[in-house]
């Protein structure tokens, strides 16, 4: 961004005419005035100088006080107000301060400042005091001073155009001295909070941090095949059929239970609490539970795949050897896990199946007692043989009654029926009607305290069909019981690892250069966040 150059002016009056002696020009005249007025002006009071030299010597030590232009030129009106008549203005600070005059003190530059109305009285005084001495004229800046060879001089003599590029010069170093201020409080700012904690990351990671040696291991969990449902046959043999076995696999190794586990078995925590293992790393001989854990996340890693139905198994240890017993002892703890899942699942079918057998056959001796009672109440033992007796007797009865009224038909045909014979043959008639509806009365009409043998028949097959339904109940319970059993005997999940667990020849942790490279990114974040939040902030307040 640039910045338009802002230069100071100062309007000094210089003279018209040619210019005075010295370095540099008196005041312009003022337009208007004429040399008449100003030759009409009464000279200045001169002061006394000393001639021993005093003066050049005074003047040399106001000359190295470094006295800016400004104050220079305040000097030289200060002393034209006062009366005196300096040749330079430098002189103009020695009378004035031969007088007791500080020319460049605001009070006494203000003090000096007379008003209109005390002007005659001074003057009046002065004339009283010394009639022959002329009073001296005040002059008030601007106004038409005499060309003569007295004029004062300049202390600027440099052209605008000069001036100008001195300024802009002088404005450009500074913009210079700003940016380069702004570029060394940057670096500082990035070396402290940047720079130096990389640094010191990447020392600790090349030189302090202990080298751990990884071991990966692959397993995955099968289904044993079993005659099941559709759905169950169309997922059989897929990551689908052993998705929540995995899952739950892979949370108890991922648990404290593991943890606790393993270092029983392996010695987990006396293995990190080594003392050549990095503090920032290394496990106190009294350490809880709890922080044992965190360190037992950071070093087993367990990850699984749902496409793919695939464990992935990572274990570190400063040890490789050591690193690949844990791997192993895991990966038993896992197979003795998935063996456990569906162990209750089976003990609960075989506790099912002999509960259904109990019922069936208790349903079946009840429905076999039953049958029995029935033919025991009964005044048959086969109530379907009787009827089937009884139905013969009729049908034979029927044929008699049937022969009997083509007889008696016969004898009707004649002109003149034998009497005796029709009353006979109709009397056999109504007595094999008679034995007929006999027959019918003994199997529909129940007797006393036993039902009739047509119902009695019916409860029967009722009975047989109930306990022929019982039987084919039981049959199914014992073939139930039965497969529960081969169930439980033979082992329905298989742990199968895919990728044996090795030691490694090569430490896999600490990786130096990404690390490094991973906390210069993150204090690098951290800061450009929290300086352009200050930036924003600053900006806010500003407006």
């Amino acid at each position: 961004m640039t910045m338009k150059p802002k230069a100071k002016r100062f309007r000094i009056r210089r003279s018209a005419t040619a210019p005075t002696s010295g370095p540099g020009n008196g005041q312009v005249a003022a337009a208007g005035h004429s040399p008449s007025q100003s030759a009409s002006r009464v000279e200045p009071e001169r002061v006394a100088r000393p001639a021993d030299g005093g003066v050049e010597k005074a003047l040399a030590a106001i000359r190295e006080e470094g006295l800016t232009g400004r104050q220079l030129r305040m000097a030289r009106r200060i002393a034209q107000k006062n009366g005196l008549n300096p040749n330079s203005d430098f002189e103009a600070v020695y009378l004035l301060r031969l007088k007791g005059i500080d020319p460049f003190q605001r009070e006494n530059a203000l003090d000096l400042m007379v008003p209109d109305a005390a002007k005659p009285k001074a003057k009046a005084k002065a004339k009283a005091k010394d009639p022959s001495q002329p009073l001296a004229v005040q002059p008030q800046l601007p106004q038409t001073v005499k060309t003569d060879a007295n004029t004062l001089p300049a202390t600027d003599s440099r052209s605008p155009a000069e001036r100008r590029a001195q300024e802009i010069t002088a404005i450009q170093k500074d913009m210079a001295r700003r940016r380069n201020r702004r570029l060394r409080m940057l670096f500082t700012r990035l070396a402290a909070f940047v720079f130096l904690p990389t640094v010191i990351a990447g020392w600790y990671f090349f030189s302090v941090a202990t080298p751990m040696y990884a071991s990966k291991s692959e397993f995955l969990i099968l289904k044993a095949e079993t005659a099941g449902g559709a759905m169950g046959g169309l997922f059989s043999g897929t990551q689908f059929a052993t998705n929540q076995d995995a899952i739950a696999v892979q949370s108890y190794l991922t648990s404290k239970d593991a943890m606790l586990r393993l270092d029983g078995d392996e010695g987990f925590k006396a293995h990190f609490s080594q003392p050549d293992i990095d503090p920032l790393h290394r496990l106190e001989p009294d350490a809880t539970a709890e922080d044992m854990f965190k360190l037992y996340k950071k070093y087993v890693q367990i990850g699984y795949d749902p496409t793919e139905g695939v464990i992935r198994m990572e274990v570190a240890a400063a040890n490789p050897q050591i690193a690949t017993n844990f791997s192993t002892a895991l990966i038993g703890y896992a197979e003795e896990r998935v063996d456990n899942l569906s162990a209750r699942k089976r003990e609960n079918a075989v506790k099912d199946a002999q509960l259904g057998l109990q019922d069936a056959e208790a349903a079946r001796r009840d429905a076999q007692e039953r049958l029995v009672r029935l033919q025991q109440e009964g005044t048959v033992l086969d109530p379907r043989a009787r009827i089937s007796a009884l139905q013969s007797r009729i049908e034979t009865v029927e044929t008699q009654i049937q022969d009997k009224n083509l007889q008696l038909q016969a004898l009707m045909d004649n002109a003149r029926p034998n009497r005796s014979r029709v009353e006979g043959v109709e009397a056999d008639i109504r007595r094999l009607e008679a034995l007929r509806d006999e027959i019918n009365t003994e199997m529909t009409q129940a007797t006393e305290g036993v039902g009739s043998l047509a119902e009695t028949a019916v409860q029967i097959q009722l009975a047989e069909a109930d306990l022929a339904t019982r039987d084919m109940m039981l049959a199914a319970a014992l073939e139930r019981l039965d497969q529960a059993r081969r169930d439980a005997d033979s082992q329905a999940r298989y742990l199968t690892t895919s990728v044996y667990p090795l030691p490694s020849q090569d430490p896999s942790y600490p990786r130096s250069f990404e690390n490094t490279l991973l906390t210069f990114l993150v204090f690098s974040g951290i800061y450009l966040l929290i300086s352009l939040t200050a930036s924003i902030l600053r900006e806010q307040v500003a407006n």
